[in-house]
């Protein structure tokens, strides 16, 4: 029965068939390295691939627990995805970004949303940060 849906073994059989040229662009050209990255896209950028990445395990501090549960939390509730998120991580400010440590770009990405979709004010912001 010919549902219009191609079948697996058609689709493994088609890949199968690919070469390296076949997934190249022109020419073999390799895709543009000149496009200018946005400043967290630090992928293959020498300049940060001189230090070997740290991969031992590590203890995360109470403060990143407890950013991840809200981020968690927010998004069970609906109220914020991880793309908001991950958008919200993106739009800090370049100096910021890299001054930041991982779940201090979270915290602020999850303030600036929660602010900019009225679910708290900055008044309330500023009154909580006040008794801490």
């Amino acid at each position: 029965m010919d549902d219009g849906v191609p079948h697996k073994d058609d689709v493994l059989h088609r890949t199968a068939k690919l070469t390296t040229d076949d997934v190249l662009e022109k020419d073999n050209a390799v895709p543009d390295l000149d496009v200018p990255r946005a400043h967290h896209d630090m992928g293959g950028v020498s300049k940060y691939i001189c230090e070997p990445v740290d991969i031992a395990p590590h203890a995360l501090t109470d403060f990143d627990k407890e950013v991840d549960a809200l981020r968690q939390i927010l998004g069970m509730k609906g109220v914020m995805t991880v793309d908001e998120l991950r958008r919200g991580v993106e739009a800090i400010p370049e100096a910021d970004y890299h001054r930041l440590t991982y779940y201090r770009r979270w915290i602020r990405s999850i303030t600036a949303t929660l602010l900019r979709k009225g679910v708290i004010t900055e008044a309330e912001l500023a009154a909580a940060l006040a008794h801490t």
